[in-house]
């Protein structure tokens, strides 16, 4: 775990906190949206505290079940999360508040549990024992140090808008509101060197930049759009590929973007009009006719498909406990079906791009080897994937296939 400078803890703080997580494991929600509620709920908390009820709030999800054997039970009440997030600052700092909520912690115990915990890689970097298994048996020279990894905090990546700026423009104008960043990888990216609420920035109402992670933005420049293409983003979600698709572009040629749910392409409306691109049309998916309308019309296609999300639990490390085997058995099924229905969408000449947030092979390249063993497949050749693992360059875990339709 990573040591910082620790601030003061405050009864109110850790109470935020520990309803934080009720909410996130008794009531099943999503601790992005959780957190956001809670600090919505406390706007008269400076920008320290509210660093600390958030970035508290991750750590211990983060490290759940390393800090349930050292609790030595599973939390049951919202006091059990108080003595958690106790837990969690007596590590870094050996010492703990004489306060009622931490009497019955005896330091001499948490020593000792601390230790016998950590021997148990599954405990002590906080991972179910199911996903330990199958990813330690589908990474088995790289998952200890991808587990590691994955629990650090991630870092806050910017694109640049080329639509409206680009990258040295936006780190001066960023500088000129005393916002330093570092330039990262491609052309647009730009790393903060300090994490803070970059949404308030002016730039970002303007629509110079969106919040997108290195990993996230080779995805779009994978596909490799040329302006006056026929692009068709299949899985578009909230858009952020798909603003990145635009730019790409330049505004010219057709833009596509579907989704199963009308609401994220509402949202997808709202981010495009900020941003300025203007060549996006948003068609719900409302039946197979959707997509069949569509065969042997894009010139790039991007399946950025329904995934697990194991690449991303520095940003969403919730979802590790949300996660089930069943659950990801049906990913794979639903992402070998996009890939059989949508993929002849592609144009005879032209790309398509399978894309996860995932680090598991059997989500990735096991997929698209099916895909390309398949009838349906047959006509594609593969010409590049790249496998991003988030201790290769310190970003999010990603997978990226590139694949050519014949011309027949």
């Amino acid at each position: 775990m990573k040591e910082t400078s620790q601030p003061k803890l405050h009864p109110l703080l850790v109470r935020a906190v520990a309803q934080a997580l009720v909410a996130i494991f008794f009531e099943n929600r999503h601790a992005d949206k959780v957190i956001e509620q809670t600090l919505k709920s406390n706007p008269k908390a400076g920008s320290r505290d509210r660093a600390f009820i958030a970035e508290t709030t991750y750590d211990v999800l983060r490290y759940y079940r390393y800090y349930s054997a050292i609790l030595g039970r599973t939390p049951r009440v919202e006091a059990d999360f108080w003595q958690m997030v106790g837990i969690h600052f007596f590590l870094k700092s050996h010492q703990l508040p004489d306060w009622a909520e931490f009497k019955t912690l005896k330091i001499k115990d948490l020593d000792t549990r601390a230790k016998e915990a950590a021997q148990h890689r599954a405990v002590k970097e906080s991972v179910p024992e199911w996903l330990d298994e199958m990813a330690a048996q589908q990474l088995p020279d790289k998952w200890d140090k991808t587990l590691n990894w994955l629990n650090r905090p991630a870092q806050v990546v910017l694109r640049t808008n080329r639509l409206k700026t680009d990258r040295k423009a936006l780190q001066q104008a960023l500088l000129d509101e005393g916002i330093e960043t570092k330039a990262a990888g491609t052309a647009d990216a730009l790393v903060l060197a300090q994490r803070q609420n970059i949404f308030k920035s002016p730039l970002f109402k303007k629509g110079w930049f969106e919040v997108q992670d290195y990993s996230s933005q080779l995805v779009a420049q994978a596909l490799a759009p040329e302006p006056g293409m026929r692009v068709v983003d299949a899985c578009a979600g909230g858009g952020g590929k798909t603003l990145h698709l635009a730019a790409l572009l330049q505004n010219k040629g057709s833009l596509i973007a579907l989704d199963t749910f009308a609401w994220k392409l509402d949202a997808l409306r709202l981010r495009a009009r900020r941003a300025g691109a203007t060549n996006i049309e948003t068609r719900p998916i409302e039946s197979r006719k959707t997509i069949k309308r569509l065969y042997n019309s894009a010139d790039r296609l991007l399946l950025d498909v329904p995934c697990s999300g194991l690449g991303v639990l520095r940003r969403n490390p919730d979802t590790k406990w949300k996660l089930t085997p069943e659950h990801i058995d049906q990913l794979r099924a639903t992402q070998q079906e996009i890939l059989q229905a949508y993929s002849p969408i592609t144009k005879p000449g032209g790309r398509m791009v399978y894309a996860t947030c995932s680090i598991l092979p059997s989500e990735n390249q096991d997929q698209v080897q099916q895909f390309l063993n398949s009838e349906a497949g047959k006509n594609f050749q593969l010409l590049e994937e790249k496998r991003i693992l988030p201790q290769d360059e310190g970003f999010d875990g990603f997978y990226i296939a590139v694949m050519q339709r014949s011309e027949k």
